[in-house]
């Protein structure tokens, strides 16, 4: 009896440790390079006219929705199709003038953020707007950042030492439309490039006419439901922003921001993840696909998105954002944002031991990534939401330019990059790993 029970106990053993080997072994993952190469031409085709939510947006989100729906993904409850609309208010000025101290100001030297149809300021009158002097050695940030966003009526005097600054602003503001979740407060702002004048001393005259109307604009969302009873519940996200910048000023006879790597790359990669996992029907949870707009003017899209859901259900979340370059890792390799704030990464990390493929820590941690994108909303609610990402931002010439263009990117190692998250998203799709959640997302570092 003794001999038959260490036996078995030897049988088990070696069963045992075959079943560990077995299981320690990559999953095959293919992910089709034919879906990669169609989508990332198709959003970054001059069709779509750089995918801003006054060019080709709208063709973006329909054409994604028809993807999810040729994969067969279902909408989302609540929803009866792919998209999920949502208002926003498009704010445009259509006229300024001002004059400083009698002397009128060249209009592009002049940025006026309103939220009121009609701006007619004169000094000393009624309603005219406070003056705030900032001088060569004032800190941009912390001195005007605040007062852009005022509730009062501010007329900003900006020293030409912040020239470069005022040109942010401008872009930002002062050409074309802008964007607000709710209807702007009825009050100006506005920032005059101008030497520095004693405040008590300047006179002004300052008229805008502005257009305010509500549009609605949309994410798209396709769902696969889990396959687990037990599971289904709960959540997994992969996402990634469909929207650019659209049309800049012309360099070289091109004027269309394509947004090849900025995000048409991430967002093939959700379409090419959707394909792959309706294929495997093996998901025990539930798996959200969401290709979100309005990342580029405040990240509305995943702000609302993230409304729509409960937190506590979102077992995590795969945001893909510009994997269409080659990391400063080198091939079969990329970084995820926020790596220290949950075991995340070292969860995929350990899923693809064994093969070529690396995911490392963020490399850039003095830019913030894991607050500037679309993760950032689930992450503050204590989601394990993280972005995955190839962008060589310091060296990364093209981005938010005309030039970043299909050609641009390596295909064959962006298609390496969606195998990997396939991979290694494996065991948390089927409920055997679940990352912990993120305590300390709430306040900006």
């Amino acid at each position: 009896m003794k001999g038959l029970f260490f036996g078995l106990a030897l049988l088990g053993a070696a069963q045992l440790a075959h079943g560990q080997q077995k299981a320690g072994k990559p999953a095959k993952v293919k992910i089709s390079a034919a879906t990669v190469e169609r989508v990332e031409k198709t959003l970054a085709d001059d069709k779509m006219r750089g995918r801003a939510l006054n060019t080709g947006a709208n063709e973006a989100a329909a054409f994604l929705a028809g993807e999810f729906k040729r994969i067969g993904l279902q909408p989302m409850t609540g929803l009866t199709s792919f998209e999920q609309t949502f208002p926003v208010f498009e704010v445009k000025n259509s006229s300024v003038r001002a004059t400083l101290n009698g002397t009128p100001v060249a209009a592009e030297n002049v940025v006026v953020i309103s939220g009121q149809e009609q701006t007619n300021w004169v000094s000393g009158q009624a309603g005219a707007a406070r003056i705030v002097a900032i001088g060569p050695q004032a800190d941009f940030r912390k001195e005007v950042g605040p007062l852009l966003y005022s509730k009062e009526n501010v007329l900003i005097l900006l020293d030409p030492a912040h020239a470069q600054r005022f040109k942010s602003l401008a872009h930002r503001f002062g050409h074309g439309s802008q964007y607000h979740p709710e209807r702007p407060t009825a009050n100006a702002v506005a920032v005059v490039l101008a030497p520095s004048t004693p405040t008590d001393a300047a006179t002004y005259e300052l008229t805008a006419a502005t257009s305010i109307k509500q549009i609605e604009i949309r994410n798209v969302v396709g769902v696969l439901p889990g396959r687990d009873k037990d599971r289904a519940a709960e959540q997994v996200v992969f996402s990634a922003h469909y929207d650019h910048i659209g049309i800049m000023a012309p360099t070289a006879g091109d004027s269309i921001a394509n947004g090849a790597d900025d995000d048409a790359s991430g967002t093939t990669a959700v379409v090419a993840l959707a394909e792959h996992f309706k294929k495997q029907k093996k998901n025990a949870r539930t798996l959200v696909f969401v290709a979100f707009t309005a990342e580029e003017i405040g990240g509305f899209g995943s702000q609302y998105f993230s409304k729509q859901l409960d937190p506590a259900k979102v077992t995590a979340m795969f945001n893909i954002e510009m994997i269409g370059k080659i990391s400063k890792f080198g091939p079969n390799a990329a970084f995820i944002t926020g790596f220290d704030k949950s075991d995340f990464g070292p969860i995929l990390q350990r899923n693809l031991a064994g093969t070529m493929f690396k995911f490392e820590p963020d490399p850039y941690p003095e830019q913030q990534l894991f607050y500037r994108s679309d993760n950032a909303t689930l992450a503050r609610l204590g989601v394990p939401a993280h972005s995955i990402s190839t962008a060589p931002i310091p060296t990364d010439k093209l981005y938010h330019s005309v030039d970043d263009e299909v050609e641009s990117l390596d295909l064959k190692n962006m298609t390496a990059v969606i195998e990997a998250i396939a991979r290694s998203s494996q065991s948390i799709v089927s409920g055997q790993d679940t990352p912990t959640r993120i305590a300390d997302a709430g306040t900006r570092k």
